[in-house]
């Protein structure tokens, strides 16, 4: 942040109109830039914590979006048509020769820096201390410009943290049924956990509700994950045998060192993260992804950009489609092949998991994405839809599971989104008699068809009911951030 403090004290008059490509738009003067003419065109992949005034500042002319990009798109443009000539990125450490030592926040910035580095582009990164021996290097010198001491250490958002005393009975009862309806019934082995208190609560489900379904080592043993602390449980359970991240997580850095056996570290002991190849990962190796979103249509075509919030997408549609690319196989993925054809190929597992109604009582099943009207008036060619609804073979609500994928035609998909969708514009739309005859070909399923009991869902099935509970299991090595700290 020190570089962005920084860059928005510049003066307008000689400095204005920049184009930015920023992967996360995080800090509130990345917005700032735009207020003050400092910057005017964005191409980026995720703004969570500014998605609101991001919205607000589109509304008003003050900034042109390029595209909202998935994070590995992003990158990759970087090589191609969006060639950036000038590159700031932070690092914990630099020595007298100008190397960085990344730590455990590596990310994205090798893939930055080059970009710029081999292009005659200049690379400036700010550092926390400038030092004699670093740990590792993980951008060397020869890449980097300019080295500058920052006057505080960068910041650094826990964007996965997620408090167990958040997750609602709903968000259990939609776990277990796709611990049993999706993962035990396909054998999902390797998988990616979106944000939210939804994966939250399956993560904490797999160590009791899970084991007493004698699910251990059949299931979810090997991840592409952030350091979850909502993970940390079924680690410590031996449910997991690997993970590779995007990144870090503030508060995690002690209990990734402590576990060489399941995260990426370096002989420095520290975890080494990698964006790009995670998503990588995310894209071609793991079965299944499953994540949420805050609008769905009848299709299934899901976005998190709605009315008066742009929140980006992050690397939800990347990981949240089936590669046709992909040439290995794995037993879930095989488990998803519906043709009798010799040349018939399976599919990565894309779970959408939705509430029906949000906090605000908003109907998360809607008739029309507010995506289509946000980026035609943003003079968007596409409109910014996060996950396209051919690519989705799984939605998971408190109503039940649409088995999507096994549907024989698009009218059949949609009536079966429709079987789950409870009340909702889209849900009012189901009959009965319809209803039944997808539970009885298998396309719809409700609790009780896949073995879970309503009234057993409930909070004392978390193996983690607290933050506290979480830094207990961690054996003291987890450090919550001080606003999840209750004591």
């Amino acid at each position: 942040d020190f570089l962005s403090r920084s860059l928005v004290k510049v003066d307008p008059k000689e400095l204005h109109d920049l184009h930015l490509i920023i992967s996360s738009i995080s800090r509130p003067e990345h917005l700032t830039l735009f207020e003050l003419g400092i910057a005017r065109k964005v191409d980026f992949s995720f703004a969570g914590p500014q998605s609101l005034r991001l919205a607000k500042l589109l509304e008003d002319g003050r900034i042109e979006i390029g595209a909202i990009h998935t994070y590995v798109e992003l990158y990759a443009r970087l090589l191609i048509d969006l060639i950036p000539d000038v590159v700031l990125v932070c690092a914990e450490q630099a020595d007298e020769e100008g190397n960085l030592y990344t730590g455990p926040n590596t990310e994205d910035t090798p893939v930055i820096v080059e970009a710029a580095a081999f292009h005659d582009g200049i690379v400036v990164a700010q550092v926390n201390e400038i030092t004699g021996k670093l740990p590792r290097v993980d951008i060397p010198g020869s890449w980097v410009d300019a080295v500058v001491q920052a006057d505080r250490s960068f910041a650094v958002e826990p964007l996965f943290t997620r408090d167990p005393r958040q997750i609602n009975d709903l968000q259990i009862l939609i776990g277990m049924m796709v611990i049993r309806g999706i993962y035990e019934r396909h054998g999902v082995q390797a998988l990616n956990h979106g944000i939210g208190f939804g994966t939250a609560a399956i993560e904490l489900l797999l160590p009791t509700y899970g084991e007493s379904m004698g699910l251990k080592g059949k299931i979810c043993q090997h991840w592409a994950l952030n350091p979850h602390p909502t993970l940390i449980p079924a680690i410590e359970s031996g449910w997991v045998k690997s993970v590779h991240s995007f990144g870090s997580e503030v508060g995690m850095d002690d209990y990734t060192a402590a576990r060489p056996d399941v995260f990426f570290t370096g002989r420095d002991g520290r975890l080494r993260s990698n964006r790009v190849l995670c998503q990588l990962a995310g894209q071609y190796a793991i079965d299944a992804f499953v994540g949420s979103t805050l609008q769905m249509d009848a299709e299934a075509n899901s976005s998190t950009v709605t009315k008066g919030r742009l929140a980006g997408f992050g690397g939800a549609p990347n990981m949240g489609h089936d590669p046709h690319g992909r040439r290995h196989s794995s037993p879930a993925w095989l488990d998803l092949i519906v043709s009798q054809s010799p040349l018939a190929r399976g599919r990565k597992l894309v779970v959408q998991t939705v509430e029906t109604f949000s906090s605000g009582n908003s109907p998360a099943f809607v008739e029309t994405l507010d995506a289509i009207e946000v980026g035609r008036k943003a003079g968007m060619p596409l409109a910014p839809v996060m996950i396209y609804g051919d690519d989705v073979t799984h939605v998971v609500t408190e109503e039940g599971i649409a088995y999507l994928y096994k549907a024989e035609s698009q009218e059949e998909r949609r009536r079966a989104l429709a079987a789950v969708a409870g009340v909702t514009p889209i849900g009012l739309k189901a009959k009965p008699e319809e209803t039944a005859a997808l539970r009885r070909k298998g396309i719809v399923a409700y609790p009780e068809d896949v073995g879970v009991h309503r009234l057993q869902a409930s909070r004392s099935l978390l193996a983690a009911r607290s933050m506290e509970d979480l830094v207990a299991w961690s054996g003291g090595l987890y450090t919550p951030p001080p606003r999840f700290r209750s004591w």
